[in-house]
């Protein structure tokens, strides 16, 4: 436990989630290079991160990806994505896109960080998979019923979602929002919200810096999508869309 002290201890103070983030995300797996476990922790929840962006790369909806786990070739979708997660895919071939396609990824990407928080004994890796299956989940039934669309086609591993959550008034907030970036931010500050019940503070456990991971996310993303470029209407657009496929 002392080492856990003192490296959690070394790590930059987060602030708020509209603060600047105090370092990068590949600067945190940079620091984590010497202990596999805790490397494989936290690049399992940057992941998310890089598979956003790709999905959003390959629709078109961003000119350049700098992803932090994927390799560039396969932020870019010229490689085939991470063996670990194409075995949960159930197919070889990943680098083309659409949308059947985008929900078996993220059905795979769900299922390779459930199987790790098993096989790392992480609680918060588990309900962190949990409430974000069920969040997409949430969010995409939403979307198909206002498209007069079947939800059931798009929900994705129904069986780590949780009833445990309560999305009622995030959800009547993000579908009222004036503008899709709104509701971008709408949905980063309840999983922020999230994050500050289920973070294992003082615990010095590595599941503390999973959440400390997370939020460092967050804050990433929220930079990314205020910065000046995203303020565009074709640029809030693309974000929300993003948002919405993956919860």
């Amino acid at each position: 436990m002392l080492d856990r002290y003192y490296f959690l201890a070394s790590l930059p103070a987060l602030g708020d989630l509209g603060d600047e983030p105090p370092m990068g995300l590949a600067e945190l797996l940079e620091h984590l290079a010497g202990s596999w476990s805790r490397h494989l922790l936290v690049s399992t929840i940057i992941l998310l991160d890089d598979l956003v962006k790709r999905e959003s790369y390959l629709a078109g909806e961003l000119e350049e990806v700098d992803p932090t786990v994927l390799s560039v070739q396969q932020g870019y979708g010229e490689q085939p994505l991470p063996e670990s997660l194409l075995e949960f895919l159930g197919a070889e071939d990943s680098g083309q896109q659409s949308g059947a396609l985008a929900d078996k990824i993220w059905e795979a990407y769900f299922r390779l960080a459930d199987a790790t928080a098993t096989r790392l004994g992480s609680q918060f890796l588990a309900d962190w998979v949990r409430f974000e299956v069920s969040l997409r989940n949430a969010l995409v039934t939403v979307r198909a019923k206002r498209l007069g669309l079947e939800p059931a086609s798009y929900v994705i591993a129904r069986d780590l979602s949780t009833a445990n959550e309560d999305f009622d008034a995030v959800l009547a907030e993000w579908a009222s929002s004036p503008n899709p970036l709104v509701g971008q931010q709408v949905l980063l500050r309840f999983r922020w919200d999230w994050l500050d019940l289920h973070d294992a503070w003082f615990s010095f456990r590595d599941d503390e810096l999973a959440a400390y991971a997370g939020r460092l996310l967050l804050q990433q993303e929220w930079m990314r999508i205020t910065a000046d470029g995203f303020q565009r209407p074709e640029a809030a657009a693309a974000v929300a869309a993003a948002d919405e496929s993956t919860g």
